[in-house]
């Protein structure tokens, strides 16, 4: 027969405190969209296509698929998911279809999380750097 041992495990208590636990600013609907954004983002793929339209401005789908060295259903069907989270646009001339970034969009959404967050400097501030946003001026 085999013996049983019994540790007591001693677990941190929570600490109790008087400070208010720190509150999230951003709207449930900017998270969601940011967070549709950031996966479209995150497929390698994905990511070189907007890499190349950024580059390069509005790109036919057949420039993209040499560019991006995918077939035109994979790139197509790339193109397609980040046209529908408002990514990318789309000019069709004939039966050809140019797309560029959603740059209006993708504006919207981060004016909306500086809105949401009260944040006047428009900086998001990490440990080592910071990001910020400078709309450019109407001209």
């Amino acid at each position: 027969m085999s013996q049983m041992i019994a540790a007591k495990i001693n677990m941190p208590q929570e600490e109790t405190s008087s400070v208010p636990a720190p509150t999230l600013k951003v709207s449930d609907s900017t998270v969601k969209n940011l967070a549709e954004v950031f996966k479209m983002l995150s497929d390698r793929n994905r990511l070189k296509i907007i890499l190349a339209l950024a580059e390069h401005g509005t790109l036919h789908v057949g420039a993209l698929t040499k560019l991006v060295r995918q077939t035109q259903p994979a790139v197509s069907h790339h193109l397609t998911l980040m046209r529908i989270v408002g990514l990318v646009n789309y000019d069709r001339d004939g039966k050809n279809n140019y797309y560029y970034l959603a740059s209006d969009y993708l504006r919207e959404l981060i004016e909306a999380y500086f809105h949401d967050t009260g944040k006047d400097d428009s900086t998001l501030d990490f440990s080592e750097f910071s990001l910020t946003y400078a709309p450019n001026d109407p001209v």
